[in-house]
């Protein structure tokens, strides 16, 4: 594929890239104007970003700190995980984000007067991570300390900097740092082909490839993918302090991979790194193997709300001992359900890049169930609070969170491990840039929401496009064309899977083309300005279940209206009930209502339940026929639970047939 354009102010730049199928638009080029996306980046823009930075340079988050620590700048000790400089890039790159959108001078300054405070902590070789430093530990000397995890981030917040700002400050600390790594990891020692576990530092070299044209950094990359897999499965100097095998994708290599295993943000980010790595060198194994990956994790390992990681403490397929992360295929607790926020987002993040290699209408479907449910849900709707697990059913008492080190009865103001919060804000932040890719001839509509486009095709040729819709509380999109050039081009517009009764009209007349659910309906015509597409896909509520080897939500159904899942919680039961009571009829009939004032603006479902009266206690007992009480419930979007105080949910409930 050709181009003639680079789109330096994107976010994973494949303008260039030999082996993509659909290629980025830039930051700006598309504009949220009102609904859904229009409001949370409003909200990223004046809450998530500006509070989030309050917490990391001061005292609370302490990012800034540590750095000012090194620097012999502040009389403190480090506070925070190993790995909190990585989370404060990802800050840094929200924030660059919304720059690339707003243009804001007072968030450029405040971002150089940073990086001036990272640039002095920056040691001479290049090396840098403030944990290591203040504690005089010496350098890649263990892999538990997540030095390539920071390394990644603070390559890919660089690049992004660079292209929203034009400016080089940043830029010039990741190439200090990433020329260090190709110096001590470019000769692939035998003692350190362990060492890259937690794998920012592929994307984040394949980005820095992208932009400074090094082809060194793309070379370290794929060698830290080439590594996986080839030792002994046994603990060296290396590696003490932290599991070893399946938690951290070591013990298969990866082009010999079948199933997902171990922490679930370790291997999204793997997978998610080999597929830039892909997108440069067009490897056939390595794709097959990212294909059969995709595979397993959405069809066998995913919750309905796009979720992943079924568990915090557990064993991988092949019995190694894993945290936070995939188990078994379909063994999909719901209580306990980790569904980390973070990985969560890397769900997407993988599912984005497959988007851009294949040009496949099914991998932004789990962009759109992750962006709609398990991502949002990690954060309140005022945009000030978190949730680091996000598990499918919350009962009172069920759980000791005082044993938990990271899951929370209620939403926190700050979480000591930070990596979930930030990942959320960039992604809203550049959301945008998910809408919509720019194909061989034409342009592909990722995500719906009204927005205005105004980009320049891979031929060069301007394209402006108005979209309206109400999306995802309303299926109807109309799209206007604003610009275009006189010859022939596609249209590609995605017919969601969860859209089965879906119409297609131009300039008011069928459109004449099969609509596929999960697939891109195709519009090749010479266009004009002035003609109008409408796609209506009519939003019914919907109850689903679960495949029959899903023991934990067998005989029970969640209620899912267009792409957003839906739960029931306990403020919107009767007082005293607890969630384990209710149960669904089948054929109740649930209506939606939009209600503008209600967390943040949200579309509720309304049905009659049935409230079971007749729970005895003991763990087991004979079997009588079940009292029950009729209830008219709301259900709300699952992404906005727990907003109203602490209280119990589930998304699945015991279905009553009928």
């Amino acid at each position: 594929m050709s181009s003639q354009r680079t789109h330096s102010k994107t976010e994973v730049d494949t303008s260039k890239s030999p082996h993509v199928s659909l290629r980025p638009i830039s930051m700006g080029d598309c504009k949220w104007t009102t609904g859904f996306w229009a409001e949370k980046t409003k909200l990223c823009e004046e809450s998530m970003i500006p509070y989030m930075g309050s917490l990391l340079t001061g005292e609370i988050g302490h990012a800034l700190n540590n750095f000012k620590i090194v620097n012999g700048d502040f009389d403190g000790k480090f506070d925070g995980e190993y790995w909190h400089d990585a989370d404060f890039f990802k800050w840094m790159e929200a924030a660059c984000y919304m720059y690339g959108l707003n243009g804001d001078q007072k968030l450029l300054q405040e971002m150089d007067e940073i990086i001036a405070v990272i640039a002095e902590a920056q040691e001479d070789d290049g090396y840098l991570h403030a944990y290591i430093q203040i504690h005089g530990i010496p350098h890649f000397s263990n892999r538990k300390y997540h030095e390539m995890y920071n390394c990644g981030h603070l390559y890919t917040a660089a690049c992004i900097h660079h292209r929203m700002t034009g400016k080089s400050n940043f830029l010039d600390i990741a190439i200090k740092n990433a020329d260090l790594l190709v110096e001590i990891f470019g000769p692939n020692p035998p003692q350190l082909r362990r060492f890259g576990f937690n794998q920012t530092q592929i994307m984040g070299l394949v980005e820095l490839y992208r932009t400074v044209g090094k082809k060194a950094y793309l070379t370290l990359a794929e060698q830290f993918i080439n590594n996986r897999g080839q030792s002994e499965m046994v603990h060296d100097d290396t590696t003490v302090g932290y599991p070893i095998g399946d938690m951290v994708q070591e013990r298969v290599p990866l082009r010999e991979e079948t199933e997902a295993a171990g922490h679930a943000v370790l291997a999204l980010y793997y997978y998610a790194g080999a597929a830039d790595v892909y997108a440069e060198t067009g490897e056939k194994a390595l794709i097959d193997a990212l294909d059969r990956l995709w595979e397993n994790v959405t069809q066998k390992k995913m919750y309905a709300t796009g979720a992943v990681g079924q568990t915090h403490y557990g064993a991988s397929p092949r019995r190694d001992m894993i945290e936070e992360g995939f188990i078994d295929e379909y063994m999909m607790p719901n209580l306990t359900a980790y569904n980390e926020t973070c990985a969560n987002i890397c769900n997407a993040m993988f599912s984005h890049r497959m988007l851009g290699i294949h040009g496949e209408s099914k991998y932004a479907d789990i962009m759109e169930l992750v962006l709609h449910n398990s991502m949002m849900s990690g954060i309140s709707v005022c945009g000030t609070k978190y949730y680091y697990a996000n598990p499918l059913r919350k009962i009172n008492g069920a759980r000791d969170y005082d044993n938990m080190n990271t899951e929370s009865p209620d939403r926190e103001p700050y979480l000591h491990c930070f990596c979930c919060p930030p990942n959320l804000v960039r992604t809203v932040a550049k959301s945008t840039l998910w809408a919509y890719n720019l194909a061989e001839n034409g342009i592909a509509v990722n995500l719906y929401g009204s927005n205005k486009l105004k980009t320049t095709m891979l031929d060069g040729s301007p394209f402006e496009l108005k979209q309206e819709t109400h999306y995802p509380w309303n299926g109807l999109v109309t799209i206007t064309i604003e610009n275009c050039k006189d010859s022939a081009f596609d249209i590609m517009l995605r017919i969601p899977e969860w859209s089965k009764e879906s119409t297609l009209k131009i300039n008011g007349e069928d459109a004449a083309v099969t609509l596929t659910s999960g697939k891109f309906a195709v519009l090749s015509r010479q266009w004009q300005a002035g003609d109008t597409i409408e796609l209506d896909m009519p939003m019914s509520v919907k109850l689903i279940e679960g495949h029959h080897r899903i023991e934990e939500v067998r005989n029970q159904v969640a209620v899912k209206r267009g792409p957003v899942v839906y739960c029931v919680e306990s403020p919107d039961l009767p007082s005293g009930t607890s969630i384990t009571d209710v149960y669904l009829p089948s054929a109740t009939a649930l209506t939606s209502q939009h209600q503008p004032d209600l967390l943040g603006g949200i579309t509720t479902i309304h049905g009659e339940v049935m409230l079971r009266k007749d729970n005895a206690p003991g763990m087991y007992r004979d079997v009588t026929k079940p009292e029950f009480v009729p209830y008219t419930a709301q259900f709300v979007p699952y992404f906005a639970w727990s907003n109203r105080g602490e209280a119990e949910m589930s998304v699945f409930l015991p279905v009553i047939w009928q």
